[in-house]
């Protein structure tokens, strides 16, 4: 986790007349690599014990892992999940989380001032990743931790049998390896809040080690170098810059985080993909740079591997007065509409950016500033975050095409067709706090014959939301469309998300 990017508004002004906005499909931007539909799971608050894991309640399956969560995490699309943090891991010893759990310790988690019980660690996220369909991706402890730990946790996840570590797996329960394939090499060391710290020039240095080594265990893993915690660090670039100049033949993708948070700007916020959009850009032209120095170098993409809505003042206002607790309650915001226009656009963004961005992971899963929220004793239920992500998981490993969005237009216009030509997608925000927008977008080259599903994210209040005592306030609503010519044509209100699916013919 760490500081949002932008700040934005609150409130909105009368409608005004409708805004005519015709929209052309470009060529191909590149393909939407299914793990942009990822999330995030860290030993924060709820996250994990009372989120994913909570074996008293009634919905728990024999492992602990909460059977009504698991049911809309699926639903949700989540691709891949990084684990287990987060600031969180630059003090997390990973041997306190295996073996015995009666045996396991009780720690001090310093990162969010919690008691960790370790009763949930890397064979149990392996095991719900598998229950949920969600590919594991692990970080590593390169702050307090070290190169070793780090190996020896890799022969302990992936080593089929035969050595001790292997064979320790397997005696806790694991007979088959865990076999993941993607490893962040620590997590935002930049930042002086992170549990060992380090320069850009110290950090390339342990980073490249672990690499190199990780390599000599398996040449095929994925590995993701930490690069800024956000764009308003001071060392934003250099960093990035330092880090690759050692590290480009070693990795597969750079990390970046960034968040987004309204006060008192509701347009503004409303604006973030903007934010984003420039941010991703300065962190290719980074790349590209170092690799014109590297002719040899990896293909190196961006893992945008913590992204979300989250206001932090809320936890800033009470972290130096908080006692050590277990599994307090912490960052559960209850999401907005107008939160939930902004992650659609923001994962627009992200598709916009598919030819350099490989993995993004939306921060975080369950309670803690997730689209998922549970109550131990009760129901878990969606947030309104959870329906645009949802909708756009459907265009995992689709086509992504650019259109002939302005960038000082309201509306933001994605389209996707699937691999077989049979589907396309068509994505829509309307930004604007105060104008309905009557979109036509042209699909003719698509051949559109029908429109299979439709749904509108909007509401009167742009702040309602759902929450424990009204859980379904905000749902999926179905817009009227029209498709005549191979033209798609609808009418967005103000501060409003939709996605549509339409059917679509092919040769043959």
């Amino acid at each position: 986790m760490t500081r949002p990017l932008i700040a934005a508004p609150r409130g909105s002004a009368a409608t005004s007349a409708p805004h005519h906005v015709p929209v052309a499909v470009g060529a191909p931007i590149g393909t939407a690599d299914p793990r942009l539909f990822g999330s995030f799971v860290e030993h924060l608050g709820r996250g994990v014990y009372g989120g994913i894991f909570d074996p008293a309640h009634p919905a728990a399956d024999v492992e602990g892992f909460r059977s009504d969560v698991i049911a809309l995490v699926r639903e949700l699309g989540v691709t891949v999940v990084r684990y287990p943090g987060g600031n969180f891991v630059s003090g997390y010893d990973w041997r306190d989380g295996v073996g015995p759990v009666a045996e396991r310790p009780r720690r001090l988690d310093l990162a969010w001032k919690s008691v960790e019980t370790n009763e949930f660690g890397t064979d149990e996220f392996i095991a719900w990743c598998r229950a949920a369909g969600t590919e594991p991706m692990l970080a590593l402890n390169l702050g307090l931790g070290d190169v070793r730990s780090a190996l020896q946790l890799l022969e302990y996840a992936n080593h089929p049998g035969g050595t001790t570590l292997s064979d320790e797996r397997i005696g806790n329960g694991a007979p088959l390896p865990h076999d993941v394939r993607t490893w962040c090499l620590g997590n935002e060391l930049d930042g002086p809040w992170q549990l060992g710290h380090k320069s850009a020039a110290h950090y390339a240095d342990v980073a490249a080690s672990a690499a190199n080594a990780m390599r000599m265990f398996d040449p095929s893993l994925e590995l993701v170098v930490v690069g800024s915690s956000n764009a308003d660090m001071p060392t934003f670039g250099t960093w990035e810059e330092t880090v690759l100049e050692r590290t480009i033949e070693l990795v597969d993708y750079l990390s970046c985080h960034i968040y987004f948070y309204e006060d008192d700007d509701l347009a503004g916020f409303l604006r973030s993909a903007d934010r984003l959009d420039a941010f991703l850009d300065g962190v290719q032209d980074v790349i590209r740079r170092v690799r014109a120095r590297h002719p040899g170098a990896r293909d190196v993409r961006i893992s945008l591997d913590e992204w979300n809505v989250w206001n932090f003042r809320a936890y800033d206002d009470i972290k130096e007065e908080r006692d050590f607790e277990l599994a307090p309650r912490l960052l559960e915001q209850d999401y907005t509409v107008a939160d939930a226009v902004v992650v659609g656009s923001l994962l627009q963004s992200i598709l916009a950016h598919c030819d350099t961005v490989g993995i993004a992971a939306m921060a975080q899963l369950v309670n803690v500033i997730g689209p998922i929220r549970a109550e131990a004793d009760g129901p878990a239920w969606r947030q309104t975050t959870y329906f645009p992500f949802a909708a756009m998981a459907r265009s995992a490993g689709h086509t992504v095409f650019a259109t002939n969005r302005t960038a000082d237009s309201d509306v933001v216009t994605t389209v996707t067709r699937d691999p077989s030509g049979g589907a396309a997608h068509v994505f829509l925000t309307n930004r604007s706090t105060d104008t309905p927008a009557v979109i036509e977008v042209d699909l003719a080259r698509f051949r559109p014959n029908r429109v299979d599903r439709a749904e509108l994210l909007w509401h009167p209040d742009p702040h309602a939301a759902n929450t424990a005592q009204s859980r379904v306030r905000v749902t999926r609503r179905t817009p009227t469309t029209v498709l005549e010519g191979g033209r798609l044509r609808l009418t967005l209100p103000p501060i409003s998300w939709a996605g549509i699916e339409l059917a679509c013919s092919v040769d043959g």
